[in-house]
């Protein structure tokens, strides 16, 4: 087991980082009231894009955790880490989809912002999917190879989280994102899995 449990700690530090991208919508400021069509706009992502999804990113990041609490087996790192990232990766798509059909933002620039974030969140979609097909293929009866391949991953899971979510922000800046903090469905997207902020 030696060389496996360390490298797990690392995947649910890098994890951890990741974890910011989920409340990208808790830093937006603005004193400026929102309009009517805006709030409807707010109201429409935060029930279908950001709310359900970002439990679901939020849930995946605390299994990955509680199991590299535990002094897990390969196997049961492998399993929980592959349906983590697909879980991930399947949120990011519905979060993606479900923006799209809500349409820009009424405000300045709303449809290049909305497209760009769309742009993003897909491209996550993919790098997510990446990284459960990568943990699907880990070989879980050499110990060695597993802690070196799944460090690996790690590696790559820390560089997503750092690269993450500009378009976003730039979407939820301003009176987008003070509207999108009003409503309830955001305000309890905010998940206390130990996301650093």
């Amino acid at each position: 087991m030696e060389g496996t449990n360390p490298v797990n700690k690392k995947l649910a530090a890098a994890l951890s980082g990741g974890a910011v991208l989920v409340l990208a919508l808790s830093g937006c400021s603005s004193d400026d009231d929102g309009d009517k069509k805006l709030d409807d706009w707010a109201k429409k992502v935060c029930d279908t894009a950001v709310g359900p999804q970002s439990k679901k990113i939020a849930e995946a990041n605390a299994a990955i955790k509680r199991q590299t609490a535990d002094n897990s087996s390969p196997d049961e790192v492998k399993k929980t880490d592959s349906k983590a990232f697909g879980d991930i990766s399947s949120a990011y798509a519905q979060r993606s989809a479900a923006l799209n059909k809500a349409g820009a933002p009424p405000t300045d620039d709303g449809e290049k912002k909305l497209n760009d974030a769309v742009k993003e969140l897909d491209g996550l979609s993919k790098s997510y999917a990446d990284l459960k097909s990568q943990t699907d293929k880990l070989d879980t009866k050499d110990q060695s190879a597993f802690a070196d391949d799944l460090a690996k991953i790690a590696e790559e899971l820390g560089k997503l989280s750092k690269s993450e979510n500009t378009a976003q922000k730039k979407l939820e800046a301003g009176d987008v994102g003070k509207a999108m903090r009003e409503q309830e469905s955001c305000k309890s997207s905010t998940p206390s899995a130990g996301a650093k902020s």
